[in-house]
């Protein structure tokens, strides 16, 4: 019984939070009146069983206790009054009145241009997506109180700026696709690699990622970031089960047995890039999941086209840089041109602030300076690694890799 209300919980609490923010046009009461049914439903469904629609029992519980609480307090439910007129006066979303899931009303909204850029991120991912706090600071790489601060900040303008519950126009739709599209590709990078836990992968964050944006991509068919970023996550998702061995450990790349990936996930996410790259100049997530397709499609790490994965990130930095793809592309570097090239590429980004800390390119820089048989700095990078890792998967790969290591060392 525990497992099945708890499966029912992570499928309905962002759409119930979403439909609640809708009606009642405040978030922090939605968040609170969602706890309370959710309270609530633990302490009847074990007895009485789950009912035949959770999602309604939850939904109607949840009103309940809005309504109540509305009651007590006339001048906060007069506050309230006040924008819901206003957000229904809003009128119904112009990319079509039968929105499939409300939880995207939802991510327009947190995504509303009104909101600072990183408060955008912070927010979703904590109402929608369910992640905690700390699991949303190490996203985006940033301390937990900075992440707390955002959250609440963002709650604060929406409610001050009275930014309605709603998907947007088709004129505001450019300036707000671009945030949504990141809040999506963040909830499934914490499904790909958890940033905590026992688990190297969360499937249920990377699954709902996915199924947000085939949302998405049913709603707004002519987007070809859309087709991009859903391509991408498709094509990424495909290794999933070759991930990780029998017992949970880390399986890298290098090593996975490719008959494990997903080949129809494959297909699709091809055909999606297809789509995404024709038609006009290419994004950012299209580039992203040429680059994952080429992965996908090559008989083993060898076999793989690096000098065109190493071409696609010559055109992504150019549209969109960023320290990780920077990153990345020394990784493809070393694949082409040798460990010491793709070594002197990473150590040019020593200086850069967001890397320090981020446990990908430590781990690159220990992986490269083993390859190079420079133990002892190998030794001390693997160490670093170690400490920055958040998985208890990631964390025991590398204790693996520096016993191994220690046998290696004179």
């Amino acid at each position: 019984m525990h497992a099945e209300v708890e499966a029912v919980f992570r499928e309905e609490r962002g759409r119930l939070l979403a439909a609640l923010a809708r009606r009642f046009g405040d978030l922090d009461l939605a968040e609170e009146v969602a706890s309370e049914a959710i309270e609530a439903a633990l302490v009847k469904w074990p007895a009485d069983g789950v009912p035949p629609n959770p999602g309604a029992w939850l939904m109607t519980t949840a009103r309940r206790k809005a309504v109540d609480r509305l009651r007590r307090d006339q001048v906060y439910a007069a506050k309230l009054a006040v924008l819901q007129v206003e957000a229904d006066r809003a009128g119904p979303p112009a990319v079509g009145d039968e929105l499939p899931d409300e939880r995207l009303q939802l991510f327009f909204t947190c995504s509303h241009p009104a909101l600072a850029a990183e408060d955008r991120g912070a927010l979703t991912l904590r109402c929608l997506a369910g992640l905690t706090t700390p699991e949303v600071a190490r996203a985006f790489l940033v301390p937990t109180a900075t992440v707390g601060k955002r959250i609440v900040r963002a709650k604060k303008k929406i409610k001050e700026a009275r930014i309605p519950f709603r998907v947007p126009g088709p004129d505001e739709l450019p300036e707000r696709l671009p945030g949504v599209l990141q809040v999506i590709y963040s909830v499934f990078t914490e499904g790909y690699a958890a940033s905590s836990g026992p688990f190297l992968q969360r499937l249920d964050l990377a699954e709902e990622a996915i199924r947000l944006a085939r949302i998405l991509r049913r709603l707004l068919p002519d987007e070809r970031e859309v087709a991009g970023l859903l391509a991408l996550m498709l094509l990424i998702h495909a290794r999933r089960d070759a991930r990780t061995g029998a017992d949970g450990s880390l399986v890298l790349l290098d090593d996975q047995d490719r008959t494990l990936w997903d080949r129809d996930l494959i297909n699709e996410g091809s055909e999606l890039v297809v789509a995404s790259l024709t038609g006009g100049p290419a994004g950012p997530y299209g580039v992203q999941a040429a680059i994952a397709a080429l992965h996908d499609e090559a008989p083993d790490v060898s076999g793989t086209d690096w000098p065109q994965i190493v071409a696609l990130y010559d055109v992504l930095i150019a549209m969109d840089p960023s320290p990780v793809v920077e990153l990345n592309r020394a990784a493809a570097i070393a694949m082409r041109d040798g460990a010491e090239a793709g070594l002197a590429l990473l150590d040019g980004l020593a200086a850069e602030p967001r890397l320090r800390e981020y446990h990908p390119y430590v781990l690159a820089r220990a992986d490269l300076l083993h390859r190079l048989g420079r133990l002892p700095e190998a030794t001390a990078a693997y160490r670093q690694a170690l400490a920055l890792a958040g998985s208890e998967p990631e964390r025991d790969h590398l204790r693996r890799r520096l016993a191994a290591l220690a046998e290696e060392t004179p």
